[in-house]
């Protein structure tokens, strides 16, 4: 049990009638029921702990452990805190029958309330987290970190073993498999597990930002843009093309670690795609950025459905959070290929523009490369949008515009130049907020500005259609001949 140094325990009278009468069971007596839950005071800020402790009881939820976890979070909500879980469990109390199985009801209802008034929670899961626990509050909080080498999964290995007739093998229910499969964010050491929470509540600074991308670290520094450099705006479209696709560089998650103080990341199973909870200059802040290989000139560059998932939880965090949104954007597009489509591509790149349209929260978008299609488009619909003076919109890649114009892909130079993709032609016509110098203090402060600037919400839509009603005009009609 993770020993809580200073903390007011609630409900801790509590017990069970053993409802169901079930043989030879008798109820844990208050002190040694399976969750614990308090206020927990820092000299940060306080939170409300949610402990659930597989050494106690078998970790398992029945009346009192439901009756505690939904009174911590609508306690919670009443006080504006969120909420730190801590949890190993072996699933529901069977000896408590249907009392027990309404405990997943009662206690995600109480979550859902929590996390609808822009509260925010975090768990990480311990060795065993299964049954109904995992698969109702434990999976419900915010973000989400497992112990490394932890069990974790709906049924135990026993279970699933009795059910399928099937062991699982070794590297599944394990933290390390939910985290590969996206379905938890971060992995901790044992020992970590409160300043892993209190960093995923804000009570902690997070950890600093480092480059994602293996190949593109030894390069960091030598790419890292000089402040106050001239401003050096490509001539011509495809001129800027060929230096958005510069191998040397910086990639959006570069520009993320030099603009965030820290970072608690969301994980999921996309390739391209990263998102975190961050710190710019002191306003927490939702972080969406893509993580290019530039060495890699193959596919893993391009977006797929799980990336637009990712980015869909994060966009709706910082929606039911209240917090600001950043998109980093530079992508070449939508991976077009037949898993792609199976896997439900259009649909995703769909309900992405609609959660970044209906956000209720600040978005900033910025675009540091390219920007390439539906794709990217899908994360610049946001209230302030600014692209560096480098860097390239299009509303497709010139060579496959060429292939589809000409049916010629050599004619790609011809057609960039052609199809306004530079930042300042988007900035002239009145899609694009500001052209930025890639110096990274300028673009911080720019950042900062506009994530402070909460009378811009809604400006994603605004700043459209005047862009659009400059490119209407009214024509008369030729009158139209009808026949009876």
């Amino acid at each position: 049990m993770v020993d809580i140094v200073e903390w007011n325990e609630w409900d801790a009278g509590l017990s069970s009638t053993d409802p169901v009468r079930f043989p030879d069971y008798t109820p844990p007596a208050p002190g040694q029921e399976s969750v614990r839950t308090g206020l927990v005071t820092t000299d940060t800020g306080c939170y409300v702990l949610v402990d659930c402790e597989f050494s106690q009881a078998g970790g398992t939820m029945g009346v009192v452990a439901g009756e505690k976890i939904t009174r911590a979070f609508r306690e919670a909500t009443r006080r504006r805190l969120p909420v730190a879980l801590l949890v190993s469990s072996g699933g529901a109390r069977l000896q408590e029958g249907p009392f027990s199985l309404v405990q997943m009801a009662r206690t995600v209802s109480a979550q859902e309330e929590h996390r609808r008034a822009g509260l925010l929670s975090a768990a990480v899961l311990r060795s065993p987290t299964t049954g109904g626990v995992y698969a109702s509050w434990a999976s419900g909080a915010s973000i989400r970190a497992g112990v490394r080498g932890a069990v974790i999964g709906f049924g135990g290995p026993r279970v699933v073993e009795t059910v399928t007739g099937v062991l699982p093998t070794a590297d599944s229910h394990t933290s390390e498999s939910a985290f590969a499969h996206g379905l938890i964010d971060e992995l901790v050491d044992p020992g970590e597990e409160l300043t892993w929470l209190e960093r995923a509540l804000g009570l902690r600074p997070a950890t600093a930002l480092v480059s994602a991308t293996t190949t593109c670290a030894a390069a960091h520094e030598a790419v890292r843009p000089v402040p106050g450099r001239a401003s050096n705006r490509p001539r011509s479209g495809w001129d800027a093309l060929r230096g958005a696709r510069r191998l040397s560089r910086p990639t959006p998650m570069h520009w993320a670690s030099w603009l965030t103080d820290g970072w608690v990341p969301l994980h999921g199973a996309g390739r391209v795609v990263r998102a975190g909870i961050a710190s710019i200059s002191g306003i927490r802040t939702v972080v969406v950025a893509m993580d290019l290989d530039r060495y890699d000139r193959s596919t893993a560059r391009l977006l797929r459905p799980d990336d637009f998932r990712l980015a869909q939880r994060a966009i709706a965090l910082a929606s039911d959070m209240r917090l600001p949104l950043l998109t980093i954007i530079d992508t070449p597009g939508a991976d077009p290929s037949p898993a792609s489509e199976a896997g439900g591509l259009a649909s995703e790149i769909s309900r992405t523009l609609a959660v970044m349209a209906s956000t209720e929260s600040l978005t900033v978008a910025l675009c540091t490369g390219e920007g390439g299609s539906g794709g990217a488009m899908a994360f610049a619909h946001a209230d302030r949008f600014y692209l560096l003076e480098d860097a390239v919109f299009e509303v497709i890649g010139p060579e496959a515009g060429a292939t589809i114009l000409h049916r010629d892909p050599a004619r790609a130079p011809e057609v960039a130049n052609s199809m306004a993709i530079r930042a300042q032609d988007l900035f002239d016509a009145g899609l694009c907020d500001g052209v930025l110098t890639p110096s990274i203090e300028q673009v911080r402060e720019v950042v900062w500005n506009a994530l402070g600037d909460r009378g811009a919400v809604g400006r994603r839509h605004s700043r459209l259609d005047a862009a659009v009603a400059g490119a209407l005009t009214t024509r008369s009609a030729p009158a139209a001949a009808f026949t009876s």
